[in-house]
């Protein structure tokens, strides 16, 4: 059994994918592309001739983690790691001694940085309703540095200390398997957006734990696949959580808070983010929540 194999879903993912799967050296690696169209099958498959390629339509990240997961051997842990994300020095061995360390832990995430070698600030709280309503309706402003009104994005959370947590960008996963055969894997319903959320609460609701280390490092870009053009996605990934998690009733109590949020934010906020914005409250205003979460 191999200790830790690694999992990297693909869309265009040309020219992060090189450094990601460098950083992967000597670990059993599957790359699932989502039918990406500028050259990464090829490159992986010329370059990376070790590593498992798996070809699919383009289903979703949350999809291609569970495709990924489906092809590979039986293993102790699984790296979930972007294409437009590499390790730093042996961040790998690090996950893997923190999530020894704690036999309840489902999950170990490193430190995020940014390419500049900046933070990247990882560390998220579930999603609720006031959490919804301190980040849409810029609540968190008036305390930036407080938890009651800033947990969506962990505020006050130094990223200096390990510690458990509730929720970490998907970038970058240590998973135990054993873990993973208990709740199961990814939900592929979502597309893009909360499906690690999803995953994480899942866990959480077992009894499983997500721990945060900064001993370990990895640098995300962030964005690279989708570039912040799917806002849509991203609004319906939160509504698909509040739904399947919460229920109808506060689902449509999100999009509500979200719908109107949005259309204050699309009026104070110029340019290119504010029509963003406004385009968010019009979709959010065209159905109820069971109608908007097909897709």
């Amino acid at each position: 059994m191999d200790e830790v194999v690694a999992v990297v879903a693909t869309y265009n993912a040309m020219p992060w994918i090189e450094q990601c799967l460098a950083s992967l050296d000597g670990t059993r690696s599957i790359v699932v592309d989502n039918g990406s169209g500028d050259g990464t099958v090829s490159f992986v498959r010329e370059t990376f001739p070790d590593v498992q390629l798996v070809q699919q339509e383009n289903l979703g990240l949350a999809a291609a983690w569970a495709q990924g997961l489906e092809a590979s051997p039986p293993s102790r842990w699984t790296l979930i790691i972007n294409a437009d994300a590499w390790l730093v020095g042996d961040a790998l061995a690090r996950l893997v001694a923190v999530g020894d360390a704690d036999p309840e832990a489902a999950v170990v995430a490193p430190k995020l940085l940014n390419t500049d070698g900046s933070l990247q600030r990882s560390v998220r709280g579930f999603p609720t309703l006031w959490r919804l309503a301190t980040e849409y309706l810029y609540l968190r402003k008036l305390g930036p540095r407080t938890e009651f009104l800033n947990a969506f994005y962990g505020a006050g959370f130094d990223h200096a200390s390990e510690r458990e947590v509730e929720c970490v960008m998907g970038a970058c996963m240590l998973v135990r398997r054993a873990a993973i055969d208990l709740v199961g894997g990814p939900d592929p319903d979502f597309f893009l957006f909360s499906e690690e959320a999803d995953w994480l609460y899942r866990f959480a609701q077992a009894g499983w734990r997500t721990r945060f280390t900064p001993a370990a490092t990895c640098v995300h870009v962030g964005g690279a696949s989708h570039g912040g053009r799917l806002y849509r996605e991203n609004l319906r990934g939160m509504l698909r959580f509040f739904h399947k998690h919460h229920g109808e009733a506060e689902a449509e109590r999100a999009r509500k808070l979200l719908r109107g949020a949005l259309a204050v934010r699309g009026r104070v906020v110029r340019g290119q983010r504010g029509a963003m914005y406004l385009d968010g409250a019009r979709w959010l205003g065209t159905g109820e929540v069971r109608s908007l979460i097909e897709r």
